[in-house]
């Protein structure tokens, strides 16, 4: 799977592979969320910061 995100002007792709594992700027990672925190420099949840968690719907 692929996941791309653009980031203040600046196109992100990380790859998942079929084994789980995680890569991005030719590293491997643990988690979607070590990915996200690296490109923002915050504490992100990796699958909301590449649009995989449905937002809530307003009450």
């Amino acid at each position: 799977m692929r996941l791309v995100r653009e980031w203040q002007g600046q196109v992100h792709v990380v790859t998942v592979g079929d084994d789980g594992v995680i890569c991005w700027d030719e590293r491997e990672w643990r988690s979607l969320s070590e990915v996200a925190r690296a490109i923002t420099g915050t504490r992100w949840s990796g699958p909301a910061f590449f649009g995989l968690k449905k937002k809530a719907a307003a009450a």
